[in-house]
């Protein structure tokens, strides 16, 4: 009997300073909302269709031991992973997230490709694509 080993994308952790801080962010700049913030503030997710963005701080006692600890590069190096997110109003998610604490990067532009993109850094310095779809999805 052959297994199914075809895995579902279930969530992105991103290592912040402020669990709470990071959450409250991204709910404000990004216009998602908030699903959980554990009571001891070192968990929190975002409501995000099927995929969960879930925050936890940089160093845990339960973790830096077996994976290592989370190093963090000085602006402007950019990061080994960004986050991306799709809009229909690239222009109008950028201009939110950049009035509610997102450093911009670059501003909105049309890609060769057909893409609208543009960049942000969170308030950990984190790289956020703002993008739209390169084909409307079906």
């Amino acid at each position: 009997m052959a297994s199914n080993l075809s895995p579902v994308f279930g969530y992105v952790v991103i290592y912040v300073t402020d669990v709470a801080e990071s959450v409250a962010f991204y709910a404000k700049a990004f216009g998602y909302c908030v699903r959980r913030l554990d009571e001891s503030h070192r968990w929190g997710e975002l409501e995000s269709g099927n995929t969960t963005i879930a925050f936890t701080p940089m160093h845990q006692h339960e973790t830096d031991h077996l994976t290592g600890v989370v190093h963090t590069s000085s602006l402007p190096e950019r990061p080994p992973a960004e986050v991306c997110f799709v809009y229909s109003d690239v222009d109008a998610a950028y201009k939110r997230a950049v009035e509610n604490g997102a450093v911009p990067v670059t501003e909105p532009e049309l890609k060769k490709w057909g893409q609208k993109v543009g960049y942000v850094r969170d308030i950990d310095g984190n790289v956020v694509r703002m993008g739209s779809h390169v084909s409307p999805p079906k």
